[in-house]
């Protein structure tokens, strides 16, 4: 079973940030208003504070959401994020989000083989309810889709990033 010592500090920084990263994709992707970017934006940290509370998630997302708390994670997490995403344009932001989670997946492949599936699958609903927590194209919350185009096919991209994980191709909302 993988955990934190399975991996370096930098393995181990981008596999906790890489919720967030999934959730930036599809953010940059289809930059609504700002009530969608923000319920797009939270999505991700509510998807971490789930699998913290969540008895059936893997031990790897567990230990993942757990150290989210730690101050020197979320120090390591913020310098990624910086290094990787300052003066990013939005197109950027989602190219290098979708790179991102590829070099995770391929982390996950060679350093928890047992737990790279579910990792992933998990990775990609986090996506998915980014996509969904927002509509786009309507006016305060108003009209407009639950998963627009653009997000739909960054989800896309984001399961081919991630090896195509269990449940990436299933339960889209309904525009």
């Amino acid at each position: 079973m993988a955990n934190k010592s399975s991996f370096t500090p930098e393995e181990w920084s981008r596999l906790v940030a890489s919720p967030v990263v999934a959730s930036m994709a599809i953010t940059a992707a289809d930059p609504g208003g700002l009530w969608s970017l923000l319920q797009e934006s939270m999505s991700s940290g509510w998807a971490l504070l789930e699998a913290k509370q969540d008895a059936q998630a893997t031990p790897l997302v567990k230990a993942v959401a757990d150290d989210i708390a730690n101050t020197e994670t979320r120090n390591a997490v913020r310098d990624s994020f910086q290094s990787q995403f300052k003066g990013s344009q939005f197109a950027d932001v989602k190219r290098k989000a979708i790179e991102e989670l590829h070099g995770v997946s391929v982390l996950l492949d060679a350093k928890a083989p047992d737990e790279a599936a579910a990792f992933k699958s998990w990775l990609w609903s986090v996506a998915r309810k980014s996509a969904e927590a927002g509509k786009e194209g309507g006016f305060l919350g108003f009209g407009g889709v639950a998963v627009s185009d653009a997000e739909k096919a960054t989800l896309s991209d984001i399961a081919a990033a991630l090896g195509n994980p269990a449940g990436s191709g299933a339960g889209l909302a309904e525009t």
